[in-house]
């Protein structure tokens, strides 16, 4: 005759509640995250304070780091430390810690990967969400200088059309780059064209 399971104990259910809590915090960090990187990219790395790291990043790159990747050095460290606090009993820093590096993997795959090439192959997003936040993040990157860009997020993309609107709302601060009123990226390539040409063309 087949023993029937018995039932989970209270201490295995409180254990899977608690995975459960912690699981929610850490995917609750990685969504708050995108808001504040948001806000640092826009009022800190495009402020007086934080350009003068983040200008490298508008401008070409030589060689393989640029000054901008200490940002990354900073949230590294705060993600440690908050890991460790909670490893240390404080709870639940250790959670929003592995969030916070969570957030930092998807950055790194989105931004400096499929957005900037930052890696030693090429992969090109051909349609879908993942094609959009490219294109959002080539706008940004189509203004000179700190003042003037749009889509300040990383892994949230505005749809393309309000970022080609805002981009013509900031005319004075558009400057196309290329003959064909492409914009340069970052990196030195032609961005595509996903605002098209500058007005009256």
């Amino acid at each position: 005759m087949r023993r029937r399971p018995s039932p989970a104990r209270p201490a295995d259910a409180s254990r899977t509640m608690m995975l459960l809590i912690e699981g929610l915090v850490v995917l609750a960090t990685v969504l708050v995250m995108e808001g504040v990187a948001y806000a640092v990219h826009r009022w800190v790395m495009h402020g007086p304070l934080g350009w003068g790291w983040h200008r490298s990043h508008h401008e070409e790159r030589e060689g393989v780091f640029e000054r901008n990747d200490l940002y990354a050095v900073v949230f590294s460290i705060l993600a440690g430390a908050l890991i460790a606090f909670g490893m240390a009993g404080v709870w639940p820093l250790r959670q929003v810690g592995v969030g916070l590096m969570v957030y930092g993997v998807l950055y790194f795959v989105v931004h400096d990967g499929l957005v900037h090439q930052r890696w030693p192959f090429r992969l090109m997003p051909r349609g879908g969400y993942v094609k959009r936040l490219v294109q959002a993040h080539k706008m940004h990157h189509a203004v000179d200088g700190r003042d003037g860009c749009v889509s300040f997020g990383f892994l949230y993309a505005p749809p393309v059309r309000l970022l080609k609107a805002r981009l013509q709302a900031n005319a004075s601060a558009r400057k196309p780059r290329g003959p064909d009123g492409s914009f340069r990226a970052v990196d030195g390539r032609p961005a595509e064209r996903a605002v098209g040409p500058p007005p009256g063309n």
